[in-house]
């Protein structure tokens, strides 16, 4: 869906970097060593190759804890960033990691036939500085800690406009809950804020390669739109 909507958006006049962060997808390094902060410097990094090679206003986007990291980078003014594209933005970080946490106890399920332990215990685990293999990936306690302390309420970026579109298999769409009120508090901070929903299956999580042309669509429209 990324590499989709990054040919569209090229496609359309946009000048797109599309980058894997420090211990992810064909990026160098291990997902054992990557941190919050390193993730952060991947950005500002990318940020600084752009700038001097794109004449016209910069742009952060993301999908899901990526949004989230993109938010953060984007609080300091002094990046330049005019606008934030967030796809499915993690809004509450201790939710996120839990979740994590859960295919850790569903492989053990799959494996043994019933859970060895819960969230709880693997929590325990983490606080005690020791690392958690899940999914195939370690999960060093410090990156573990640094997403269970995310709230994107209080990531409010320093950025002229904001668009945020989730989606979700409902029959009307919405914007969850949880953004809506990250989002409006967001609002009550002066930022222009623009949020919406489109019909479509979660592709982030779907064991096979899925498409949302209704989410590229929308993208399109969003950041054309002005006015």
């Amino acid at each position: 869906m990324a590499a989709l909507q990054s040919r569209r958006l090229a496609a359309a006049g946009y000048a797109v970097l599309q980058i894997d962060l420090f211990g992810c997808g064909d990026s160098s390094g291990d997902f054992a060593d990557a941190r919050w902060e390193i993730w952060k410097r991947d950005l500002h990094i990318a940020l600084g190759w752009l700038k001097p090679r794109v004449d016209g206003p910069l742009s952060l986007w993301g999908l899901r804890l990526g949004a989230t990291l993109a938010a953060d980078v984007a609080r300091d003014p002094g990046q330049g960033i005019e606008q934030l594209l967030l796809w499915q933005p993690v809004s509450n970080g201790e939710q996120f990691l839990t979740q994590f946490l859960r295919l850790r106890l569903a492989a053990e399920m799959l494996a043994e036939g019933t859970a060895q332990t819960g969230v709880r215990e693997l929590r325990e685990t983490l606080h005690g500085g020791v690392p958690l293999e899940i999914a195939g990936y370690d999960l060093h306690p410090r990156l573990a800690a640094e997403i269970d302390a995310l709230s994107l309420a209080d990531l409010a970026p320093a950025v002229k406009r904001v668009h945020c579109l989730e989606v979700t298999a409902m029959p009307e769409p919405k914007v969850s809950p949880a953004s809506q009120r990250a989002l409006e508090a967001w609002r009550l901070k002066g930022l222009d804020v623009r949020a919406a929903a489109v019909g479509g299956e979660p592709f982030w999580s779907t064991i096979e390669a899925a498409e949302c042309e209704a989410l590229l669509a929308a993208t399109e429209g969003s950041l054309s739109d002005e006015s």
